[in-house]
């Protein structure tokens, strides 16, 4: 068995950036393996879990709201509820969402369209186990490509997530109609996060930025910890 920090990403029917997600992982140093939804069980060793972007179930239903029952979940619940770290990537945001892991909900962009290109974020809380390699108020560029990725929340719950810091990212500018031009969101506890923006997509200067290589060293060095305190 490798010595570096296992992360299992998990696949659905119609997951389509799995293996980005994968390749972006064994890039910053991390062991990736990739789990089947139907498993109920985590790979021996997990120390984080990515949940990926893609059309999960084709997106029927609300998006994320089928992947969200799947037997995988159960144990990405228990790791979660144990202090794991887990990560999700634009489908996977909209599946811990749905999952009541995550507060608020994905919907439909603003423009009724697919939206696909780069945008520029800023790090609105850096004291977080997924952002602590960046800085308050650091700009990062990474690509966005979505049709339901407009985050929003009643404004009770919106007040009580900034209140908290638990807006970790947000758009320089309304890409999506998202409320507060919100990018990413953490829960409570701090160990759960997800983000429209797809960082794996943004790890090789030929993809035009490294950025999102700082949010996915930060989940392997996580791993690494979680591993460690578990031992």
């Amino acid at each position: 068995m490798s010595d570096r920090p296992h992360v299992a990403v998990v696949v659905f029917p119609g997951s389509n950036d799995d293996r980005d997600a994968a390749g972006a992982l064994e890039a910053m140093g991390g062991q990736s393996e990739l789990v089947w939804h139907d498993e109920s069980e985590l790979p021996t060793g997990t120390g984080a879990i990515v949940l990926p972007g893609g059309f999960s179930y084709g997106d029927y239903l609300r998006t994320g709201a089928m992947a969200s029952l799947a037997p995988a979940m159960d144990a990405v619940r228990r790791f979660a509820n144990d202090g794991g770290p887990v990560l999700g990537i634009c489908n996977g945001f909209q599946i811990l969402c749905e999952s009541r892991l995550l507060p608020g909900v994905l919907r439909p962009n603003r423009q009724l369209e697919f939206v696909s290109r780069d945008v520029h974020i800023h790090v609105e809380n850096a004291n977080t186990v997924f952002t602590r390699l960046c800085t308050a108020g650091q700009q990062l560029v990474m690509p966005i490509k979505h049709g339901e990725g407009a985050w929003y929340a009643d404004e009770e719950t919106f007040v009580r997530l900034a209140a908290r810091n638990q807006i970790v990212l947000r758009y320089d500018e309304d890409v999506n109609g998202s409320l507060g031009n919100v990018a990413g969101v953490i829960n409570e506890r701090g160990n759960v996060m997800g983000l429209m923006p797809h960082p794996e997509h943004a790890v090789d200067p030929l993809l035009g930025s490294t950025d999102g290589g700082l949010l996915l060293e930060a989940l392997v060095d996580a791993a690494a910890q979680h591993s460690l305190a578990r031992t």
